[in-house]
């Protein structure tokens, strides 16, 4: 690694504010592997910046003259990359089981907790923003912000149901990947640290066997995720 590598990071008003899912699931693989990062925050309208990917998301992952994009194309990189770092997969068949989490939270989970939160996230956007994101997103949910806003408790009863399987399955083990947090876990995760970060809203009870998982993810790699403050505690 001749140069240090280079995050784009999605910000918002505040740039100390980070709240991708996608972003921290790289975030927190970089920790895992123990590889320093830049990471630069980036908003929605700053297209340009990333240019080189030939899109337009975050993450983007600089290492070298590589410009990559897409966490999980950035997790297969890393892997392969930095073979002498920790694996993020850990043993055979880590990678394909990862593989299958990370298609069910971009396909299910992210579309159950984005119906809770979404409404709140303009909130805490950069000015130059906010008419992007709700015209993007007013067109993805073929309705208005407040009208998701309005539906909220349906859509968190919603939400309370697609987590069962994460939860019976955090009931038995610590972590989504076992007696440690892989790969599986940070994608998992992202989801609730976005909530966690743009909304007030408490997508679990106390008491929920995720809801302690969420915690030992926020303690994991020296407490990276406990450095962004949760919504209900923003100034």
């Amino acid at each position: 690694m001749n140069q240090p590598l280079r995050l784009f990071d999605l910000a918002g008003a505040d740039e100390r504010l980070r709240f991708s899912p996608n972003c921290w699931r790289t975030r927190l693989a970089l920790a895992h592997k123990g590889l320093p990062v830049d990471t630069l925050p980036w908003r929605f309208t700053e297209k340009q910046a990333i240019a080189a990917t030939g899109q337009g998301k975050v993450p983007v992952l600089v290492d070298g003259d590589r410009w990559l994009h897409d966490s999980w194309t950035i997790a297969e990189h890393l892997e392969q990359a930095y073979p002498q770092t920790p694996s993020l997969f850990g043993p055979a068949p880590g990678h394909a089981l990862a593989r299958f989490v990370n298609q069910w939270t971009s396909e299910t989970l992210h579309p159950a907790v984005a119906r809770v939160v979404v409404p709140d996230i303009p909130a805490i956007l950069h000015e130059k923003d906010r008419a992007y994101f709700r015209s993007s997103r007013e067109a993805a949910f073929g309705q208005t912000l407040e009208s998701l806003a309005a539906q909220r408790e349906a859509s968190l009863e919603a939400l309370r149901r697609v987590l069962a399987p994460l939860r019976s399955t955090l009931a038995a083990q610590p972590f989504v990947s076992g007696d440690t947090p892989y790969y599986a876990d940070h994608v998992v995760f992202g989801a609730f640290q976005w909530a966690r970060t743009v909304s007030p809203v408490a997508l679990l009870a106390a008491d929920d066997p995720i809801a302690a998982w969420v915690e030992r993810m926020l303690d994991a790699y020296g407490g990276l995720a406990r450095t962004v403050a949760p919504a209900a505690c923003a100034d």
